[in-house]
């Protein structure tokens, strides 16, 4: 619970950031060590971080850590709660029957009943409720009004009325008397009170926990030992606290990877699919990158270490996921505008309450009124009001990374299923950003493999990428690769060499020219090879035309299903990129995107998010590249391919861990759950407050004569906080999207 003031100040992409001073929140007396490096926050005010155990300020709850421990034992408060419960409940009862039955064997009750419910439940209310009291009293005093300070002032008026009664009954006037002259006092309902809202509370807490159960499965991912090959080739096992980047790292059949790397040895299929949610393994060969904690399924591998301790994806994703469940959704401030003048005004109602009946309620009247007055106090209990988002927020972002899906705040949850215009990136969003070999159209007189060996064997001194997809080819095709004699880079036309005595000469039109070699031949075929969205090379043998080489950067095979869910969702596709426009508007013209901008610089993209908002329309952006950085922050959703660059994601609002646009509708059905959610539990927490409260202050008892009791309000406070928590719960279940 929150005053107005208490939320002025904070926007929604900071939430997570705001560091205010450990002071702001109270150690706990029964608080234990922390974990060095743990920090701690409130699950309603995620502002509030320490670096011990305490409570909130603001709304008084117990802090939990900002990331769960794996090893975690029971959460403290909660066994100090059962603790409580459970030792108090048998004077409880005892202390309920004797109110419910007492009078019934006698007339104005047993004879010292009172002196006997006031040694009953004193242990109940002075030490099983004592929390609730320093709590409550921390509220007043910091003039941060919450449920404690409700529940506190509930029970403390019943028990002290009735302490009163029991000591000086001769100080109340006849009115309040009842039948044998006895007057009414309250303890069963102070004890009751304490009981259901630590039967609450127990609820509560244990029901939050499973709120972490994605982070601590993601940490259960993580090997505890990794083998190790020294320099002299022997193998040891060591912890994977000791293993640094550079480390030769072994990884046999059935095992995890222990760190990000790369393969330098062995042919295997690894499992991804705890990380990002692919349930088909993947292969992987040497050069190829492998990720910690994933699962060799097959062959023996041997890895290069690259990132280690946090700087692993599976730390990252782990850090990410924990501060996206403690940011604020922006829907929640219309709760905490509410919840900050609601104690006041419930406070302000049990007084109405009180005198209401008093003055003009049956007799015994002002008994009556402070009955109400009580159950109106405990009913009123905000505590639903403030766990209506940050559960489900919890549940939602737990969901989204077990589909390798991962949100950077509240906002990006609530505000994706709004985006009606997604910009793309072509080069490692659309496509896999690795280019391929294509074809080769060998000239007359020249063989297909020929002109390959011959152009794979020059671009071996050669370190750009399209160079690099010709050389794999051949050496996959089985072809006998030669050593260059010679080697030059013409910078931006091509190379040119020297191999088994040949001239030789691979690149545009431009190095052609300079050669001297014709190449209008091939020129038709060279475009249609454009067209498809390849890029082509010529290649010269001792100064006459041999070939043309295609290179392409195909379609990820999930792109086309992605572009189909994206349309089937109401969202229009622009696809925006640096690459030619001949080729854009090829691939473009393939995945059935009308809008595309090509040869565009990372100023370009950025002026284009900015027109489409400025037209009114909720624009999303997705890309993996540095030059995306400025576009993926300014979108009102920017999404980062996982496969991409730490810039790329960084600026982003969203990262699909897989690389993969399918992701974007999986992101959007949990964001459009994750909102109704929300809303139901806002909803629930609302219509329950607006109903509860008159009920407790017995506006139908003139035309039912039925009043609320105390007891039965609490056991409604308590119900209300568990049902939220247990609704945003559903949200971990809910079946992803197909794809």
């Amino acid at each position: 619970m929150t005053t107005p003031q208490a939320h002025q100040h904070h926007g929604e992409h900071t939430q997570a950031h705001h560091h205010p001073s450990p002071a702001q929140a109270v150690p706990r007396p029964d608080a234990q060590p922390a974990a060095e490096g743990t920090v701690y926050t409130c699950p309603m005010h995620p502002e509030i971080r320490q670096p011990a155990p305490g409570n909130c300020p603001k709304c008084g709850m117990t802090l939990e850590p900002v990331l769960s421990a794996l090893d975690e034992g029971e959460d403290p408060e909660l066994k100090d709660f059962r603790l409580r419960f459970w030792w108090t409940l048998p004077l409880t009862v005892v202390a309920t029957l004797i109110a419910m039955f007492a009078v019934r064997w006698r007339e104005g009750g047993l004879p010292g009943q009172s002196w006997l419910e006031l040694v009953l439940t004193t242990p109940v209310v002075l030490w099983a409720g004592w929390p609730f009291f320093v709590r409550g009293w921390r509220s007043v005093r910091r003039r941060s009004p919450n449920m404690w300070t409700l529940i506190g002032l509930g029970v403390f008026a019943a028990f002290a009325y009735s302490v009163l009664a029991t000591l000086v009954p001769g100080a109340f006037p006849d009115s309040f008397r009842g039948h044998g002259g006895r007057i009414g006092v309250y303890f069963e309902a102070a004890a009751v009170i304490v009981s259901l809202t630590l039967l609450g509370q127990i609820l509560e807490l244990k029901a939050r926990s499973q709120t972490s159960a994605a982070i601590k499965s993601l940490l259960g991912l993580a090997p505890k030992t990794a083998r190790r090959i020294a320099a002299d080739g022997a193998e040891e096992d060591v912890p994977i606290a000791h293993v640094h980047p550079g480390d030769v790292l072994r990884i046999r059949p059935g095992e995890k990877v222990p760190v990000d790397g790369e393969v330098t040895e062995g042919e295997s299929a690894v499992d991804e699919s705890m990380l990002t949610g692919e349930p088909l393994p993947v292969s992987k060969r040497p050069g190829d990158k492998v990720i910690g904690a994933t699962i060799n399924t097959s062959g023996s591998l041997v890895m290069r270490s690259e990132r280690v301790g946090a700087q692993t994806m599976l730390s990252q994703i782990v850090q990410m996921v924990a501060q996206a469940q403690r940011s604020r959704a922006p829907m929640q401030r219309l709760a905490d505008v509410v919840a900050g003048y609601f104690v006041v005004a419930v406070v302000l109602v049990a007084v109405l309450t009180l005198a209401a009946w008093g003055l003009w309620g049956p007799q015994p009247s002002w008994v009556y009124g402070f009955i109400n007055a009580v159950a109106v106090l405990i009913i009123a209990c905000p505590c639903a009001l403030g766990l209506a988002t940050p559960m489900s927020i919890m549940a939602a972002t737990g969901r989204a990374a077990t589909q390798g899906i991962l949100f950077r705040d509240a906002a990006a949850i609530e505000g994706l299923r709004k985006v009606d215009t997604l910009i793309v990136d072509k080069t490692g969003t659309l496509t896999e950003g690795k280019p391929a070999f294509h074809s080769v159209a060998p000239a007359p007189g020249f063989a297909g493999d020929e002109v390959l060996r011959l152009a794979a064997s020059l671009d071996q001194g050669s370190e750009h990428p399209l160079a690099h997809a010709i050389v794999a080819h051949a050496r996959s095709a089985g072809l006998a690769l030669a050593r260059p004699e010679s080697f030059e880079s013409a910078s931006g036309i091509g190379v040119r060499g020297r191999v088994e005595g040949r001239s030789l000469a691979l690149g545009n039109t431009a190095l052609m020219e300079g050669e001297g070699v014709d190449w209008q031949p091939l020129a038709t075929r060279a475009e249609s090879l454009r067209s498809e969205g390849a890029s082509a090379m010529y290649l010269a043998v001792d100064g006459r035309l041999a070939g043309v080489l295609a290179v392409a950067d195909p379609v990820k095979a999930s792109t086309m299903e992605a572009m189909e869910q994206l349309r089937a969702a109401g969202i229009e596709v622009i696809m925006a990129t640096g690459d030619g426009v001949t080729t854009a508007r090829s691939v473009a013209a393939r995945l059935g995107i009308a809008e595309v901008h090509g040869e565009v610089k990372p100023r370009d993209k950025l002026d284009l998010v900015e027109r489409l908002q400025a037209q009114g329309r909720i624009v999303g952006m997705a890309g993996d590249g540095i030059n995306d950085a400025p576009a993926l922050a300014k979108a009102n959703v920017g999404i980062a391919m996982g496969t991409g660059t730490d810039v790329a994601i960084n600026s982003a609002h969203l990262t699909l861990v897989r690389g993969d646009l399918r992701g974007i509708a999986r992101a959007r059905r949990i964001s459009l759950d994750a909102v109704r959610n929300m809303r139901q539990n806002l909803g629930f927490a609302f219509i329950y407050n607006a109903l509860g409260v008159p009920l407790a202050a017995g506006v139908l008892y003139p035309f039912t004569g039925l009043l609320l009791s105390p007891m039965i309000a609490a056991l409604a406070m308590s119900l209300s906080s568990v049902s939220v928590v247990t609704n945003a719960l559903r949200l971990r279940g809910a079946a992803a999207p197909a794809g």
